[in-house]
């Protein structure tokens, strides 16, 4: 969705870590950036200091430079003590990238949700040279542009597996209710979902942090996208569940460490902020559909910008996502058309 700030969002820092440096947000918690290579530039890790070794909180990308990242990280920042645990808050690549890598080169202990796991290892395994017969016929029916579609399918998707390392047989599941120790703290562990499933936050019972990943950042709201491999999911009602409950948690002076953009103070209004938007972008898309639109055709009411070739894809998955919504709360019906694809049409 479109960039916001909202007032009474405050940021305690200003710039992010230089690449192979770290910056303690906290005592005993340090933040470090890592590249990718993509629009969203950057995705946000986390160590915490547990005496003899540390935890860290998600990866970055599996690539040469991220793992050289890593070791400057560890022999400069992290003072050469080891890291004991990785815990990844959700399955995307830029959260799980290097987590095997961890695991199977230096020893770590992989803390995650069961669904994280799973999917991240399945998704590791399925490599795909060319879109899937499902891929190709999800494209048809979210009405991708003609000259995409062709283009798409002849050349190889994005794979996990590229930037993905290979995931061992083992981990620890978390899940919601459950507490964990890391950095000297007690941490209570809440369960999102929307922009993934069970995507795990951690909020800490001895002081203001909060570990969000990528459901909570301060100036973006993330991706919320339905996809082939679920195409009747629902995930905006996922979402504005998950956020309306861990709403009731918020606390003005709750320091947020995100997985993109820069820790902030402020979370009640961010929270309230994250549902408004959902709930306006709906409102606007009903309006939008008085007349039958396939899902590529309502970029303009929900982004409110042009969308690039970079951005198609995500603003895709984000688009079928909303009008099935509509279509599954009872709002809106559809049809096929002669495309293939899915028309919705205001109306129950």
């Amino acid at each position: 969705m479109k960039d916001q700030v909202p007032a009474g969002l405050r940021y305690p820092w200003e710039q992010a870590p230089s690449e192979g440096e770290a910056t303690e947000v906290a005592p005993g918690v340090l933040w470090m950036r890592l590249p990718l290579p993509m629009k969203l530039d950057h995705v946000n890790v986390y160590a915490l200091d547990d005496g003899d070794a540390w935890t860290v909180v998600d990866t970055g990308f599996a690539s040469k430079r991220t793992k050289s990242i890593w070791q400057k990280l560890m022999a400069g920042a992290l003072q050469g003590k080891p890291i004991s645990r990785v815990v990844v808050t959700h399955h995307h690549p830029d959260h799980m990238g290097l987590a095997g890598w961890l695991q199977s080169n230096h020893n770590a202990e992989l803390i995650t949700t069961r669904t994280a796991w799973l999917f991240a290892r399945m998704l590791t395994l399925d490599d795909q040279p060319l879109p899937s017969q499902e891929s190709r016929a999800f494209y048809r029916s979210a009405g991708m542009d003609a000259e995409i579609f062709a283009q798409r399918t002849q050349e190889r998707p994005f794979n996990f597996s590229d930037v993905v390392a290979p995931m061992p047989l083992g981990y620890k599941r978390i899940k919601q209710g459950d507490v964990i120790e890391m950095g000297g703290r007690t941490w209570d562990i809440h369960i999102g979902n929307g922009h993934a499933p069970e995507h795990a936050t951690f909020w800490s019972r001895d002081d203001n942090l909060v570990l969000a990943g990528d459901q909570i950042l301060p100036s973006i709201s993330p991706n919320i996208g339905v996809y082939a491999t679920e195409p009747m999911a629902d995930p905006i009602a996922d979402w504005l569940e998950a956020c309306e409950r861990l709403s009731i948690l918020a606390r003005t002076d709750h320091l947020v460490l995100g997985g993109h953009k820069l820790p902030f103070t402020g979370l009640p209004m961010r929270m309230r902020q994250l549902i408004d938007n959902h709930h306006g972008a709906l409102s606007r898309l009903l309006e939008f559909l008085d007349v039958p639109k396939s899902a590529a055709e309502c970029f303009t009411p929900l982004f409110k910008r042009s969308i690039g070739p970079s951005e198609y894809g995500l603003a895709l998955v984000e688009a079928v996502a909303h009008v099935s919504h509509l279509y599954q709360a009872g709002l809106a019906t559809r049809r096929r058309r002669e495309d293939g694809a899915w028309v919705y049409q205001r109306g129950g």
